[in-house]
């Protein structure tokens, strides 16, 4: 079970950072990604990490921005999310990939097979 926190109301500019644990099982083998929702909007990936920690790769509206993070002792991954714009109002959800230490990190949605609740990440003009 994945549980995504740390969402909010920020103003544009701000900073919020969000965490996902992970309860019941372990995903220190599996690449993680946050992905996120828009109201009328597909889900899109932010960013994700491999599950070794040590290769990411970002959505081009994150890059810059967002840094994404893991802690396998914890079992935990975290994105802070730096200098925020309206346009980054979505529910944003962490998901596990599905397939055991996969060599690349994925884009693709339905590769990933656990997901969170969502948290809502709000960011006013």
């Amino acid at each position: 079970q994945l549980q995504a926190s740390g969402g909010g109301l920020v103003q544009a500019g701000g900073s919020l950072r969000l965490s996902c644990a992970a309860s019941g099982c372990t995903f220190t083998n599996y690449n993680m990604g946050w992905f996120r929702q828009a109201p009328g909007k597909e889900r899109e990936l932010v960013a994700a990490i491999k599950w070794s920690g040590g290769i990411t790769v970002y959505a081009d509206s994150a890059k810059g921005r967002f840094v994404i993070s893991r802690d396998n002792a914890k079992n935990t991954v975290n994105l802070q999310m730096n200098s925020l714009k309206p346009e980054d109002t979505a529910v944003y959800y962490c998901a596990a990939d599905q397939s055991w230490r996969r060599a690349y990190l994925t884009r693709v949605e339905n590769e990933y097979g656990y997901w969170g609740q969502g948290t809502l990440v709000t960011v006013s003009s």
